[in-house]
């Protein structure tokens, strides 16, 4: 599948609005997915971070790098078969660079390994993040996926 929209994404991933932090995804298969964030001055997190030269805060990188990982989980799924995807672990993450408004944080995951058991799923991401073809950021990423609870 190729160039998901912000609809498609947002028929998969329960965030949004400030929270939603994939602009698409240009590239799914089975166990990778690539996407991009366009990062603008208008967003709230930049107003204060830092109010003389703006950067996108790092816990929010890593938070769209989730997004896109998640991604490959929640693509085959339909909506009866949907699930609450959360944030599980976060290891050997590095910041190379600065992402800053008037970006596009281009991101590339990569499933490392997946189990899914009855009432569980948990998958393995390695993720990167590129700002005009430079790293700005890697982390290898651990995501949950459980059941509604009205379910």
């Amino acid at each position: 599948m190729e160039n998901l929209n912000i609809d498609w994404i947002r028929s998969k991933l329960h965030h949004r609005y400030p929270f939603l932090l994939l602009d698409r995804v240009t590239r799914l298969e089975e166990k990778e997915a690539w996407g991009y964030k366009n990062v603008t001055c208008n967003e709230p997190h930049l107003a204060g971070h830092f109010p003389d030269f703006p950067v996108m805060p790092g816990v929010l990188i890593v938070e769209a790098m989730t997004q896109l990982a998640g991604i490959i989980i929640l693509a085959p799924r339909t909506e009866q078969e949907k699930r609450n995807m959360f944030f599980l672990g976060l290891d050997n993450v590095r910041f190379k660079g600065a992402v800053r408004p008037g970006d596009r944080l281009d991101m590339h995951a990569k499933v490392i390994f997946h189990r899914n058991a009855e009432q569980t799923e948990q998958a393995k991401m390695e993720v990167d993040a590129h700002v005009d073809g430079k790293l700005v950021a890697r982390a290898s990423l651990l995501v949950g996926m459980f059941p509604n609870p009205e379910d």
